[in-house]
């Protein structure tokens, strides 16, 4: 089941969503936008269950009889009842008038123009294991290995080709849209005459983390709602009772995660990525500080030899432990740091490095390096280049 009461915190954006849908008002196309980890889409798998239910999404109940024989109206439901054959479909991901679509691959030696459809059988099973989860996972889930995902221009034929069919139940059809940003001009244009021309009773909800990247004429016709970050009591409490985490455990995480479950899930279930690149980053400090060139060198190419989201998750990783080292110098870093304590252990000698005069600039440097490695450039050069300006800036 998708319950709205399975969805962690967000009660306000919950209560707007469910009064919408009592009063069969929820608009044809909803863009539900927020930071990464919280929440958006279990709300719109929440909301699609509602409206797909045969009982519960009801704009006409029928009223009830009273103690004394009066007919008393029949209060709306706040959850999809879970019993009707649209329910136990929508449960199962089977549910023919429930569309998705979300950023894919090409999948190798694949002569047709890639679509959603290729990957469902592998997005059914991650929403099935969890729905907190970010494109890094999915992207693990496809093995991308160094390609990116993206939308394909035959994903909105795609669609047009499901919606052109009448609805298999008589009533509304749903079509959830994970990461609308990241399709290309082609494709989100071909969508937006879907989205300005809906068949009658279909629904859009997109969940996005970056409107700024969405083709504004089709930011322009949704209804946008903003979904907060996750509170650290709503992320420690959902640790404590979903997870058994210990409660000390759980208040760590929660207060690093920074309003994300999917960052604190992270950290919870597989240390391993972040615990290789804090050593590499360790490395990198060492390094430079020393001007071991030859050393930087094979840094370098150790981490070129790995697949490129890898690379990007390492530099960003790299940028946030840089904030925390900055902040660690105003003394305050109980309620300013976000760090596990090993990292903060490391910052106690290393925070004095980076101060006003270089961490600007050295921000700038892992922002470019991320682009570059985004843009295919030789990834070797990159961080070779890049290591080597980290010398020149760590003695500012």
């Amino acid at each position: 089941m998708y319950n709205f009461s399975d969805v962690i915190g967000q009660e306000e954006v919950k209560q707007r969503l469910l009064h919408d849908a009592q009063e069969d008002r929820v608009p044809h196309a909803l863009m539900l936008c927020g930071p990464r980890g919280c929440g958006k889409l279990p709300l719109a798998l929440a909301l699609a269950q509602y409206l797909l239910c045969e009982k519960a999404a009801s704009p006409k109940a029928e009223p009830e009889m009273g103690l004394f024989g009066e007919m008393v109206p029949t209060p709306p439901a706040t959850e999809p009842c879970g019993e009707c054959r649209s329910c136990k479909m929508v449960e199962a991901l089977s549910h023919p008038d429930l569309h998705f679509s979300f950023p894919i691959i090409k999948k190798k030696n694949s002569s047709s123009a890639p679509i959603c459809d290729d990957y469902l059988r592998e997005w059914r099973d991650q929403l099935k294991k969890q729905t907190y989860f970010d494109i890094n996972d999915w992207l693990e889930d496809m093995k991308a290995e160094n390609q990116q995902a993206t939308y394909y221009v035959g994903e909105s034929d795609s669609l047009l080709r499901k919606l052109a069919i009448k609805s298999s139940q008589g009533g509304r059809r749903v079509i959830i849209i994970w990461l609308p940003e990241r399709m290309n001009q082609e494709t989100a244009n071909k969508l937006l005459k879907l989205i300005e021309e809906p068949p009658s009773r279909t629904h859009f909800i997109m969940t996005c983390e970056e409107p700024e990247k969405v083709l504004g004429t089709i930011l322009s016709r949704t209804q946008r709602i903003t979904v907060p970050a996750l509170t650290t009591e709503d992320i420690r409490t959902a640790l404590i009772t979903r997870y058994a985490l210990p409660e000390e455990h759980a208040a760590e995480l929660a207060h690093v995660a920074q309003g994300s479950l999917t960052e604190a899930l992270h950290r919870m279930m597989a240390g391993n990525e972040e615990s290789e690149f804090f050593d590499l980053f360790v490395n990198l400090m060492r390094l430079a500080y020393q001007r071991k060139i030859k050393d930087l060198r094979l840094w370098s190419e150790d981490l070129a030899s790995r697949g490129r989201e890898v690379q990007k998750r390492f530099l960003q990783y790299t940028q946030r432990l840089l904030r925390e080292n900055f902040i660690f110098n105003f003394h305050r870093q109980e309620t300013l740091n976000y760090q596990l304590k090993r990292e903060s252990d490391f910052s106690t000698k290393f925070a004095r490095f980076i101060n006003e005069r270089n961490v600007i600039k050295l921000m700038d440097e892992m922002s470019a390096a991320e682009n570059d490695i985004e843009g295919n450039v030789n990834a070797k050069m990159v961080f070779f280049d890049f290591a080597l300006k980290v010398i020149v800036l760590l003695i500012q």
